[in-house]
């Protein structure tokens, strides 16, 4: 850093960070062996501390249910890490690439390399698989990694601490505290790659931040991601599955939908029937210990103004108990709620919503969907419900989104061969498997030239050979 950092804690911030940096120069490029090391003792972390990674999540949310802890963070994370060690050594092997016909017999090398320290801002709505899942694919790289967990999560975040500390050594991996001075110095230490996943609002100034140091960033932020039921769908089935996907983790998940996009003439049908489905599935009782409470009083305030607002713009408000109502209050669990006849001057179709409300929107034409869509910011997710096939594709090549669910919902961000990334304000690059292995290296092109080669008529001084030269490197172009 150019500028001294002032307080104590950035003091300690800068000075874990130099260490770190100073490594990464010195010793760039662990072994097979070493990475392989690092990912097991990760894995310990995990394994060893799994309940009390579930109990210390739950207490910060003021309840989260410890099967969606289990099924969404844990068991994700251990299974990134099987995946990197089971595939490590193929991925770290230099790749061969095809040679130019004028310089054969020469060969072209691709050498995977890591970048260096890797810093990761962490959010708080999955606090452990959105904190580690980058980190797996970081270490893989041979980087080391510098952690920054949510606020929110300070339980959480004390504990990843302290276990992260009795495995690893400070100059492998470290997690920072959560204090405001480190918070707002985080983004600005010259990391070779820096990943923020949180809102777009604070993904632009994370960008801006490590843009001061051309520090290369991978944003993984939300919006507004769209679930178009078409009217070859099955209603009821469309109508279980956004429910579930809508209503996990009490809707605090970046690629939950956002709002349903449903045939005019079905939109009241379709209400009904999500009203049911979440009624099957998460009952109307607030000590029903499947459903998560929302994680923080200004959170919850947040979302009763949404409603409150849809409300008095007319919309129909559909939910089986009132936010203020004492058991549901003061266990800061927000009632499933259906909002029918919103539009577009309300704050629920403006604002993204990370939390249990689901606004229905109506159709009559096929391509309005799309239209709606495509005047908006692109969505880090989109879900398509439907059996017309031509209809699904016609939406697919239409339509541009971070990633897509075909009849169902969520589950494209657990396929760990494919990328997970947004586009435009719902973030930039990807992560998950290899993909995450290739965001955090440097795909170092070699050029081993042959002795045969005859490059040096390309040498001063020029006269006819390079004439000679020049008449076959156009044939060959």
């Amino acid at each position: 850093m150019d500028q001294p950092l002032k307080s104590p804690g950035q003091n300690a911030l800068a000075d874990a960070f130099h260490a770190m940096f100073e490594l990464s120069r010195t010793m760039p490029a662990p072994t097979l062996e070493e990475r392989l090391d690092r990912l097991a003792r990760l894995r310990a972390v995990v394994a060893d501390n799994e309940a009390r990674f579930e109990q210390a999540i739950s207490a910060d949310f003021g309840h989260r249910c410890a099967t969606e802890t289990a099924i969404a963070e844990t068991l994700l994370v251990l299974g990134e890490i099987k995946h990197a060690a089971r595939h490590l050594k193929k991925w770290m092997a230099p790749r061969r690439v095809s040679t130019a016909l004028q310089f054969i017999p020469a060969k072209n090398r691709l050498i995977p390399q890591p970048l260096g320290v890797v810093g990761i801002i962490a959010p708080w709505n999955y606090p452990l698989q959105l904190t580690l899942a980058p980190a797996v694919g970081a270490l893989a790289a041979g980087n080391r990694v510098m952690i920054k967990p949510s606020e929110l999560v300070p339980r959480f975040s004390a504990l990843l601490q302290e276990t992260i500390s009795t495995k690893f050594d400070a100059t492998e991996i470290i997690v920072t505290g959560v204090d405001e001075d480190i918070s707002m110095a985080f983004a600005s230490l010259a990391f070779d790659h820096l990943m923020f996943t949180g809102s777009t609002r604070v993904g632009r100034l994370v960008a801006e931040a490590a843009g001061r140091n051309l520090t290369p960033i991978t944003l993984e932020l939300g919006g507004k991601s769209p679930a178009i039921v078409d009217r070859s769908a099955d209603l009821g089935q469309a109508a279980e599955r956004i429910a579930y996907a809508k209503l996990l983790n009490a809707g605090q998940t970046c690629i939950a939908p956002d709002y349903a996009i449903v045939p005019e003439a079905s939109v009241q049908d379709f209400a009904e029937r999500v009203q049911a489905a979440m009624r099957r599935m998460f009952g109307t009782d607030p000590d029903n210990q499947d459903y998560t409470s929302i994680v923080s009083e200004r959170h919850f305030q947040r979302l009763e103004a949404l409603v409150a607002d849809a409300a008095a713009k007319g919309a129909t408000v559909m939910q089986a108990a009132k936010p203020d109502d004492p058991g549901w209050k003061s266990k800061r669990k927000f009632p499933p709620t259906i909002v029918v006849g919103a539009t577009p001057d309300m704050m629920i179709l403006q604002e993204e919503i990370f939390g249990p409300l689901l606004p229905i929107i109506g159709y009559r034409d096929a391509g309005d969907p799309v239209a709606y869509i495509n005047k908006r910011e692109r969505p880090l997710a989109l879900y398509w419900f439907g059996k017309d096939d031509a209809a699904r594709d016609a939406v697919l090549s239409r339509t541009i989104s971070g990633g897509v669910t075909v009849n169902d919902c969520l589950f494209h961000f657990t396929q760990i061969n494919q990328p997970m990334g947004g586009i435009g304000a719902s973030g930039t690059g990807a992560y998950h498997g290899e993909w995450g292995f290739r965001t955090f290296s440097k795909l170092k092109p070699v050029f081993y030239r042959s002795p045969f080669n005859r490059l040096a008529d390309l040498y001063p001084p020029y006269g006819t050979k390079i004439a000679r030269l020049e008449k076959m490197l156009r044939f060959m172009s």
